[in-house]
């Protein structure tokens, strides 16, 4: 009996157990890894097939070189690590860092930069730690990063004169912001923020991620979970925008598309029904997958941005 035992456990360990911890270890160093300095390097690898990503990314250098005459590369350190950015000075009084998502650099931010240029604010769009040009191998999905984002809003304010820092995140870009605005050393001169399609946590983005991209089914995710824990110092299932915005004070802007499969609408109702900000605001659009909302309707999420802004200054 006690052979049949043990021959059973070795059947479980090797036929189960071990390929499940290699492939969950396999997917942790795809998502939030950074294997080479290819990878998420500053000029983003556009997806096969994907017209409307590549529009938006072309279109978003097409800004950058625009207003070329009005950037600065700038550099900070934060910890052990030398991030960099492009900072455009529009001659404003505050500014504005776009915050973008897993995988993208710099480049991908200047899609989002528009509607701060016409409010009237300077923009900081900057590479991310392990992305671009900037120090780091493991993607902290925000954990990590909120720390950069108050860095380079001492560098806005203290070196660079502004008055203020608005933050605008991209999906994993709106946990960074929200985990820097929640800390309790934030200081008062970040104002605020723009959450384009926030998750309530990246252990249920994950999931619909998974079954989105039709990508193979990890039986024991908590060990993709548990990789994140371990090396990216990420509480994805028990520590994440849901649980920390109830301690958010500064004014936010909800942007959210219904279509949304990665971050659901149901997310960001739970969201903003939890947020206790005096100043919160949830703006619905009808058409965009996720991170696609203002590719679908450019006006009404600039003047959405704007609007905000503008009842922010008053």
């Amino acid at each position: 009996m006690n052979t049949w035992i043990w021959i059973i456990l070795l059947v479980v360990l090797f036929g189960f157990v071990i390929p499940e911890i290699v492939i969950a270890g396999v997917i942790y160093t795809i998502l939030l890894v950074r294997t080479s300095k290819k990878k998420w390097g500053r000029d983003v690898l556009l997806p096969e097939n994907d017209d409307e990503y590549a529009g938006m990314y072309h279109e978003g250098l097409e800004w950058g070189e625009l207003y070329s005459d009005y950037m600065r590369e700038v550099e900070i350190k934060s910890g052990r690590y030398r991030l960099v950015g492009e900072y455009f000075d529009f001659g404003g009084e505050k500014a504005a860092i776009v915050i973008a998502g897993r995988m993208e650099s710099l480049k991908y931010s200047y899609y989002f930069a528009e509607p701060y240029r016409r409010a009237g604010y300077n923009v900081l769009v900057v590479d991310n730690r392990a992305h671009g040009y900037s120090d780091g191998v493991f993607c902290c999905l925000g954990y990590r990063e909120y720390a950069d984002m108050q860095c380079w809003s001492r560098l806005l304010v203290e070196e660079l004169h502004n008055k203020a820092v608005f933050l605008h995140g991209i999906c994993i870009g709106s946990s960074v912001a929200l985990f820097a605005l929640c800390d309790e050393n934030c200081p008062d001169y970040i104002e605020g923020m723009c959450a384009d399609g926030m998750y309530v946590n990246f252990a249920e983005s994950f999931k619909n991620h998974m079954i989105e991209d039709h990508r193979p089914k990890v039986i024991f995710s908590w060990l993709v979970f548990m990789y994140m824990r371990i090396f990216s110092h990420a509480n994805v299932t028990s520590d994440g925008p849901i649980n920390r915005i109830d301690r958010l004070k500064k004014p936010i802007l909800f942007i959210h598309s219904r279509q949304d499969t990665y971050s659901t609408p149901d997310q960001a109702e739970k969201l903003f029904e939890k947020c206790k900000s005096p100043n919160k605001r949830l703006v619905w659009f009808e058409k965009g997958r996720h991170s696609r909302v203002r590719v679908n309707a450019p006006e009404k999420y600039d003047n959405t941005i704007i609007e905000f802004l503008k009842d922010l200054n008053k």
